[in-house]
């Protein structure tokens, strides 16, 4: 016997849901029972009122439809009420879950950066709180309908299941036809948002060089393309939709044709003629509606599909047992790894230990691994082989919001969020005054910061706002530095600074060193490696040498470069230092 599924967690949200769907599904079991009142209304004024010239029950029988009308009103508001409820809550209940695995899917995948996922859950929301899922509470009492038809005549009951089911067969027709197109016109969609968002975010170099005609005609041709699919996936659908609407309108009027030629045989009354048209013409709204509603029902079930995917495809992080606070002393053990969505190692069999409170300056060439090293190392990027370990313990057994703050990380490219400066110091936690004015001192940013229109409370954006690039790099220095971290990594920290900066820089390395921090410095500039106890040279995706700063600078300088990754295994043999040879 197949083991079944676990379900997801959007099934396991929705399902959280199913009491309110029943809810929904009774009060609407009321409503399409009331629908009943206008055609027994036409019923008893045709075959009653007229043919007994009653004014009284002309008058009670229009109090009482006044009445169950107000009724419906009541009825249809509640559950219009309750759908809005029931999609809040959905939202409510995933939508944490859902940016967490869209956070982690951006981590672990290329290409990952998008919040499409958002939109989805908006969409998918939005249908469960429209007109359009009301077609499917009311199918399920059409047959109510079809029998009341047979009651008053059996070929109306005939004739009208006859036209519910052509109709039917368009509305397959429909989901048959249209089916394949959306799902493409949606994907040809999200994927050139994406692309026009990438853009966006490069506004400045698109503009400067003139790169918009180009990089606008990449854009414009995904979006050709999904304007075609989609063109003609709402031509099939109009055609289908529109014959619905005159097949429907021409059965109504059969129909009573049908009910005329029974009424001359004597074998129905004419209120019952009238009162057929229109419950047929009741019995055929949920299907037509399905047919009007089917774009919405195939982009929220799109979305259903892809959230699913996501949330399958990135399971909810486990709360791990908490361990001791880490000391900083960090070992790489065989570590090989890679960036997301590439299987090919760009870096490979790293073996080395570093002490709690030593300073490592990275160095290499261009796309030698470093930046590589510096995520697998905090956990942000996984190894495929190895362990990276801080304490002894593997980084990835730590709960993340516990070990973050310990670390400090100055990645290569800034990203400030919106919010003050504060906030973007603090990390967005709860703002401790102190504790930023300390980061700031140590990253040489207080009086920079106090200059601000409004200081500590200016607000800047992620891609703009009051401050130059040097500014924001050491306003991301200070956030590294805030709260005094034991393990900090800084990937290329001088790239955008000058002498004021570098002078800032090196006293921040000096207060690191003094408060026992361990500290990995990427760069290419030579300025802040003076500072460093030891350095590591990456090549080629491994470590060519590893040992004390002055004895790994002196192998440099006897040897040409060519030769240098040859000879570093000697650096084992010189006291205090180690080396791995490629």
């Amino acid at each position: 016997m197949a083991k079944q599924q676990e379900a997801t967690d959007l099934q396991r949200a929705l399902k959280a849901c199913k009491g309110s769907f029943a809810s929904v599904g009774f009060f609407s079991m009321f409503v399409n029972l009331l629908m009943l009142v206008p055609p027994m209304y036409m019923l008893q004024v045709y075959d009653r009122v007229l043919s007994t010239q009653s004014v009284d029950t002309l008058i009670m029988l229009t109090l009482l439809v006044v009445f169950l009308f107000a009724v419906m009103g009541g009825l249809e508001l509640v559950r219009s009420r309750m759908l809005v409820r029931v999609g809040n809550k959905l939202d409510t209940t995933i939508n944490e879950r859902l940016y967490g695995a869209m956070f982690r899917r951006s981590l672990v995948a290329q290409g990952g950066q998008s919040a499409q996922p958002l939109s989805d859950l908006t969409s998918l929301r939005q249908f469960l709180t429209g007109n359009g899922l009301f077609a499917f509470f009311d199918a399920p009492w059409v047959p109510v309908y079809l029998g009341v038809l047979f009651l008053f005549h059996p070929w109306l009951g005939i004739f009208a299941t006859c036209a519910g089911i052509i109709l039917l067969a368009l509305a397959i027709a429909n989901e048959k036809a249209t089916k394949k197109l959306l799902a493409e016109a949606n994907s040809e969609h999200i994927q050139a948002q994406n692309l026009a968002n990438s853009n966006l975010r490069n506004a400045e170099v698109l503009h400067a060089m003139g790169m918009l005609p180009g990089i606008m005609g990449r854009w414009s041709k995904r979006h050709h393309e999904f304007l075609s699919k989609q063109s003609q996936a709402s031509d099939r659908a109009g055609a289908l939709t529109n014959s619905s609407k005159v097949l429907r309108l021409l059965f109504q009027s059969m129909i009573l044709g049908l009910g005329a030629f029974l009424v001359l045989q004597g074998d129905m009354t004419p209120g019952m003629m009238i009162a057929g048209s229109i419950i047929m013409g009741r019995a055929l709204a949920p299907i037509d509606q399905m047919i009007g509603g089917w774009k919405g029902f195939v982009n929220a079930r799109g979305a259903y599909d892809r959230l699913n995917e996501l949330l399958t495809q990135i399971p909810e992080e486990q709360q791990r047992m908490s361990l001791p606070a880490p000391k900083g002393n960090v070992s790489i053990e065989g570590v090989a790894a890679a960036p997301p969505g590439s299987r090919m190692a760009t870096i490979r069999g790293i073996n080395f230990a570093v002490e709690k409170g030593e300073h490592i300056g990275i160095i290499g060439p261009s796309a030698a691994g470093k930046s590589t090293l510096a995520r697998v190392l905090l956990g942000i990027w996984p190894s495929q082989v190895g362990d990276v370990r801080l304490d002894g313990g593997v980084i990835t057994q730590y709960n993340r919001d516990e070990i973050g703050p310990y670390i400090g990380y100055l990645p290569q490219d800034i990203e400030l969020f919106d919010g003050t400066v504060s906030e973007n110091i603090a990390r967005f936690g709860d703002v401790d005054p102190e504790k930023v004015v300390a980061a700031a001192k140590k990253a040489g940013m207080h009086e920079m910061i106090l200059e601000l229109p409004n200081g500590y409370d200016t607000v800047i954006s992620s891609t703009s706002g009051a401050l130059s690039g040097g500014q924001r790099q050491r306003v991301g220095l200070a956030r590294a530095l805030y709260g005094n971290p034991v393990l900090v990594v800084l990937d290329e920290p001088n790239a955008n600074l000058d002498d004021a900066g570098e002078r800032a820089l090196a006293q921040a390395i000096g207060q690191l060193k003094a408060e026992g921090a361990t500290l990995f410095v990427i760069s290419h500039r030579t300025s802040v490696l003076k500072n460093m106890d030891k350095l590591l040279v990456m090549k080629e995706g491994q470590v060519s040498m590893f040992g004390p700063r002055d004895e790994v600078l002196a192998q440099f300088a006897k040897k040409p470069r060519a030769q240098v990754s040859q000879n570093s295994a000697r650096l084992s043999a010189i006291p205090g230092g180690r080396g791995e040879e490629k």
